[in-house]
């Protein structure tokens, strides 16, 4: 049996080098003057035939991290699929970027973090149609999976949306402190009395020691914003002090940057395929050549757009010294 012209790796090169479009189409533009170049089927085909799974990811991650430091991030973010028809996977969620209910793909991604390095090492797509799993769900399997192959974080660190007791409680069995935020309903009791909403506890940015209701004794802070506005931060360690908070809360932003990269420089959103086995291989792909440009970010020194603009200033150059169209001079 002949061996497919075109491979992950390949593909991969594709999402590393492309400026701005990432469809089976244009790869077929771009190596077509190749010897024995593959077609767009033979492309459409590598996303149909692969078996989508995050276990690529979490073998290739699990070489740059350090299992018995960092931290671990975990937050969601959606694939703005604003003008889709017929693709599938796709349905309404909520979008930081628009601050709307939007059409797109939920991807959920743990990734670890030294506050230097950042490496996704483990995803899943929201889809409770399909699979029946909420995103607590997804949560609680991430861990399992990072706890299982030997990952020991310093903290885990998420958003309110994942603060559900059932998931502090994992992280508590498994022996993890957390860092998230609570909502301002969230009933904690201060003072041995009686439970109220955090927002009616006098926390400050050192912190307050209170019950949480369901759970046990956590540390609260209360951050208020320049708009006046206050965020309740709350820890499991309870001897956190509120310089820890705020190098923790600095590195769980790094989950911000890796949302902007991946969309920014490797297509995660703008493969037109409607299966959603193919949707699901592009973005596991995407996701696994973000963790190429991490790491060699973090090598060289230079930022993802620099590693990726030196690749098409390359491409420019070659084309300045032997242009394919030239005119005669007008003056």
């Amino acid at each position: 049996m002949n061996p497919p012209k075109f491979s992950e790796y390949d593909y991969m090169a594709f999402l590393t080098a492309s400026p701005k479009i990432f469809t089976c189409t244009e790869v077929e533009r771009v190596l077509q003057e190749q010897k024995n170049a593959p077609a767009h089927d033979s492309i459409n085909r590598l996303l149909h035939r692969l078996t989508p799974s995050a276990s690529a990811l979490r073998n290739e991650a699990i070489q740059h991290v350090i299992l018995k430091k960092g931290v671990l991030v975990l937050d969601d973010s959606t694939l703005d699929k604003l003008y889709a028809q017929h693709i599938e996977l796709v349905s309404r969620h909520w979008s930081g970027k628009h601050h709307a209910v939007v059409k797109g793909i939920n991807l959920i991604t743990l990734l670890w973090t030294d506050g230097d390095r950042i490496i996704p090492c483990d995803y899943r797509i929201y889809n409770k149609e399909q699979d029946g799993k909420t995103k607590n769900d997804h949560f609680s399997d991430m861990l399992l999976k990072a706890k299982n192959q030997g990952f020991e974080p310093s903290y885990v660190l998420f958003d309110s949306w994942y603060s559900g007791l059932e998931n502090l409680k994992v992280i508590r069995k498994y022996g993890w402190y957390w860092l998230t935020r609570l909502k301002s309903n969230r009933l904690v009791n201060p003072d041995g009395k009686t439970n109220v909403p955090v927002s009616s506890v006098h926390a400050t940015e050192t912190g307050k020691v209170v019950h949480l209701k369901g759970f046990g004794f956590i540390k609260l802070f209360g951050i208020t914003g320049k708009d006046g506005t206050i965020e309740y931060w709350a820890t499991n360690h309870l001897d956190m002090d509120d310089l820890k908070r705020l190098q923790l809360s600095e590195f769980s932003w790094k989950i911000e940057e890796y949302h902007r990269n991946l969309k920014q420089f490797c297509g995660v959103e703008r493969s037109h395929v409607r299966a959603a086995k193919a949707q699901r291989n592009h973005i596991g792909l995407a996701i696994r050549t973000f963790l190429r440009f991490s790491v060699f970010s973090f090598k060289t020194g230079l930022s993802c757009f620099e590693l990726k603009y030196r690749i098409i200033r390359d491409a420019v150059r070659k084309y300045m010294e032997h242009p394919a169209w030239t005119f005669e001079a007008t003056a």
